[in-house]
């Protein structure tokens, strides 16, 4: 029997990127939610075997502009409270922080856009698979100005040079991610186009830069994404079925 993934999507240019050929390969069935679009009324945050939070160019706090941020961060609070499979990526690592009752906030160094270093957090090495991606050699695309405070329990696996917070893990099962695994390489210009305003008002960001980086750093980069992957989605692997009972109860 297939697995089941659920990806909650704000924009269409921020999507499962290489992870989806190797949701499939690992035989989860994906299903997206547009966020905006869909309702949160007509889904349970319990169903799903993986949910996947993706990104976005909003702020969690931006709930008067977008009301639905409040259903979408109570939805995602009662799948946290069972320690179900969850990931957030960038914007849905902001998310997992606002749902678990940490401040969400903008980030005081700034917008960080582009390819930078990760380094260890205290916790890292809980979490091995992540190591793939603390490397020296390896750079990661971040592309955020907010930040937030680590929530209570959590464990911090990751940092960068300018926001301490860039990976956490809280439960057993459940990862933030600020910064983008997910990316295909090929697909960085979409980013672009969908940030094109952003880019042009952010200092010491340009798009010769980003493809210059990407080009450089964009085969090893995508390499160590896809073992680190790997190993994630083989440590779900693992579960001994308590959620799947812990769901039909």
């Amino acid at each position: 029997m297939n697995k089941t993934a659920l990806a909650l999507r704000h924009v269409v240019s921020e999507d499962l990127g290489q992870l989806a050929p190797l949701l499939a390969r690992s035989g989860y069935q994906v299903r997206h939610f547009d966020v905006g679009v869909d309702s949160f009324d007509q889904v349970s945050p319990l169903d799903a075997d993986l949910l996947i939070v993706l990104g976005g160019p909003i702020a969690v706090y931006d709930t008067e502009a977008y009301p639905w941020l409040r259903a979408e961060i109570a939805w995602l609070r009662a799948r946290l409270l069972e320690d179900l499979p969850t990931l957030g990526l960038g914007l849905g690592a902001q998310l997992m922080a606002a749902a678990l009752h940490a401040r969400v906030y903008p980030g005081s160094c700034g917008k960080e856009i582009g390819w930078s270093r990760l380094q260890a957090g205290p916790h890292l090495d809980e979490h091995a698979w992540l190591r793939q991606l603390v490397d020296q050699e390896t750079r990661v695309l971040h592309w955020h100005g907010d930040t937030f405070d680590l929530p209570r329990g959590a464990r911090h696996l990751a940092s960068s040079d300018m926001y301490p917070h860039q990976a956490f893990a809280w439960g057993r099962h459940c990862l933030a991610l600020q910064f983008h695994p997910e990316v295909d390489v090929r697909t960085v210009e979409q980013w672009m186009l969908g940030h094109a305003h952003e880019i042009a008002h952010t200092r010491n960001i340009s798009l010769a830069r980003l493809r210059a980086d990407a080009q450089q750093y964009g085969r090893r980069f995508e390499e160590a994404a896809r073992r680190f992957w790997q190993g994630w989605l083989h440590s779900l692997d693992g579960l001994d079925g308590s959620e799947e009972h812990r769901r039909s109860a």
